[in-house]
This record gives structure tokens, sequence and C-alpha cells, in this order.
């Protein structure tokens, strides 16, 4: 059982790299201690009616960012549950300050070798459309390195889940 008190912080939230896996290990999570799992980018499609790419395309990375930070926020309101964000929130002030406020925050690290290998045939990631894939995920790493890094809790996610899973259990049932 979770005790979101032991932790001091009202829910958990996953922030890394996109293709981190961070909507299948909260989701993961969120079966394993029976809570609620969001996450930004689904919940922004639903809202938005289009997917990301689409909502990129149509009106833009200024909108999109509007609406993820009106998103996060919102999510980040929530109690008892686990929130995976969007990779590119944490670089707004606003999200960054509401996570170190009120989210028990794991980073999720992943090397940019195989975050590159995942994602290369993958046509649901803006930033990456007709670019150099790794060159891409390097320079969006280099710009929020420091703001993943003041995670609570950092863990890689290179290989296995259930790995991730267990540290993160063990980590958060012993606070």
């Amino acid at each position: 059982m979770l005790d979101f008190k032991n932790i001091g912080k009202r829910n958990i939230c996953l922030i890394g790299l996109m293709g981190s896996g961070k909507t299948i290990i909260g989701k993961e999570l969120s079966k394993i201690y029976k809570i609620k799992h969001f996450d930004s980018d689904n919940e922004i499609e639903k809202n938005e009616g289009k997917n990301i790419n689409s909502i990129f395309k149509i009106k833009g990375e200024e909108y999109f960012r509007k609406i993820e930070e009106k998103t996060c926020l919102e999510l980040l309101e929530q109690h008892h549950c686990v929130i995976s964000l969007g990779g590119g929130s944490i670089i707004n002030n606003n999200i960054r300050s509401q996570i170190e406020k009120y989210s028990y925050s794991i980073y999720i690290k992943v090397d940019i070798e195989l975050l590159a290998d995942r994602l290369k045939n993958s046509n649901k990631r803006p930033l990456l459309n007709n670019t150099n894939i790794k060159l891409k995920l390097l320079e969006l790493y280099n710009k929020r390195k420091k703001f993943y890094n003041k995670a609570n809790l950092i863990l890689k996610n290179n290989f296995d889940k259930s790995d991730i899973l267990s540290n993160i259990k063990s980590k958060i049932e012993t606070k």
C-alpha cells in the first residue's frame, strides 16, 4: 500500500524525454497501487479532439505549450494518483513549481542511443519529424537535464520495466 503522507506529496509524477517509458510505467504503478493514472498528452488529445501531431501542424508548438501548461497544472492538482507528463512540460516554470510543491517526481532516464532506436519509426512525435532523431533528442536532453535532475528519484529505464517498477516501489514504500 502506498501512503502519500509518508512521501510528503499528493501524487507521483513521472518526467523524462519522449520514449522513456513514462506512460507504461505510470500505468503499471497505478495498477500496483490501485490508484488513477493520467497521461498529460492523452488528456490534451482527448480535450482537443486531435492527436499531438495534428495540434502541432494546425496550431503550432506555442499553442500546444499553452494547452499543455493548462492541462498539466490541472492534473498536478489531483491527489493520490500517478501522472505521466509530456517530455517538454518540465521547461515550463509554472509546471515545475507545481511538481516541486505537490508531486513526488521520478525522472525516467534512458540513454540517448536507446531512445533514438525506440523512436526511429515513430510518426507521433512532432519534434522528431524530418530531423536527425539522435541529434534532436540530445538537444532536447541538454535543454532539459537541469530540470530532470532535480527529481526526487532518478532511475534508468534502459531495459526491463519490472526492474524499474521494483526500484520505485522500494524507494517510495520505505520513505
